[in-house]
């Protein structure tokens, strides 16, 4: 019984994934570096007038995955 709890909580490392799950980790990964770095470049040569709330509060909040990049694209901005 103890052995089979063990199996079941012990973390894979990325060497133990699969093909295809390293490739969904991979674009998972460049999906949310694309988010941010697009948020964060959005945030910078944006004037603070015409963004809802402070700007350093939006940049801390860009570096939550995939949620703080896409609330400030569909908050942080005034339109």
């Amino acid at each position: 019984m103890k052995n089979a709890l063990k199996r079941a909580t012990k973390k894979k490392s990325f060497k133990d994934l699969s093909g295809g799950q390293k490739l969904r980790v991979a674009v998972t990964a460049a999906v949310q570096i694309a988010l941010q770095t697009a948020a964060l470049r959005d945030l910078k040569k944006r004037p603070g007038a015409l963004i809802n709330g402070p700007k350093p509060a939006w940049f801390a909040a860009s570096f939550l995955n995939f949620i703080g990049p896409a609330a400030y694209f569909l908050f942080g901005r005034k339109r």
